[in-house]
């Protein structure tokens, strides 16, 4: 795997109204770690909202609220991030992409372009969809499908996200003790792509149905994800620098 597309979900980077730093750290050591491992790390972050909220606390209930909290919270997270890179010296950029940009070929060329030429160069390029602009009819709505197409256009060999879910289980491991974790999904039926969205946190925007339709995007184009914890980054770590398979679920299309 020489190129990874990471995403990290609202709910692993904060808690409890403000932006959990200790995660945020956690991945960037790893994106460090791969970065010497000789990969390439394209990371796709959530987070803006909330990073907004905790510089100016909103009622996020409102579209414009939400694109206010937006426009606030994207130059903070990535200041957050760009200072946490600093550390190791690696640079990070910042890419606002909406889903009309992957309806045209010249935009989604222009943008692949300018990703491969931050890679070149070793900067992670941070993306995350356009908030502020994107309406209802030409947005993403959460970014896990958003990281689905990020890897399926921008040429990655894997996605990974990481979530406050550790994997899909075949029953709901919130409601039954005997959840099952399944390590290998190599198919999805149509009823687990069509329940309702339910995210676990309030600026939150997804939840695993989201994260199953950006499993199916990929497969059904020779595609690979990968599910595992954003809370505790011992299994991804594992699987992408151990090639150990330990928790988390890999979803992948072996037709």
């Amino acid at each position: 795997m020489r190129r990874i597309v990471l995403k990290v979900g609202s709910h692993v980077l904060s808690e409890e109204g403000e932006i959990a730093l200790d995660r945020l750290r956690a991945l960037v050591d790893l994106i460090a770690e791969l970065q010497a491992a000789g990969r390439e790390v394209i990371l796709v972050s959530s987070g803006a909202v909330a990073a907004g909220y905790t510089q100016l606390p909103l009622d996020r209930s409102g579209v414009a609220q939400k694109q206010a909290l937006a426009a606030i919270g994207q130059p903070y997270l990535l200041k957050l991030y760009q200072t946490k890179f600093a550390h190791y010296g690696i640079l990070s950029a910042q890419l606002l992409l909406s889903a009309d940009d992957f309806d045209s070929r010249k935009r989604t060329a222009h943008a692949r372009n300018a990703v491969e030429k931050l890679l070149e160069h070793r900067v992670v390029p941070i993306v995350n969809e356009n908030d502020v602009v994107a309406t209802e009819e030409l947005v993403f709505g959460d970014n896990d499908r958003l990281s689905a197409h990020v890897a399926h256009y921008f040429a990655a060999d894997i996605l990974v996200i990481l979530s406050d879910i550790d994997g899909l289980y075949d029953r709901d491991p919130h409601r039954h003790s005997g959840a099952v974790l399944r390590k290998v999904v190599t198919r999805l039926d149509s009823e687990e792509l069509q329940e309702e969205a339910t995210p676990h946190n309030r600026f939150a925007t997804g939840g695993i149905v989201t994260k199953l339709l950006a499993a199916d995007f990929l497969m059904k184009r020779g595609g690979r994800m990968f599910l595992a914890s954003g809370f505790d980054l011992s299994d991804v770590r594992a699987f992408l620098l151990e090639g150990e398979h330990r928790g988390g679920t890999l979803f992948v299309n072996e037709a």
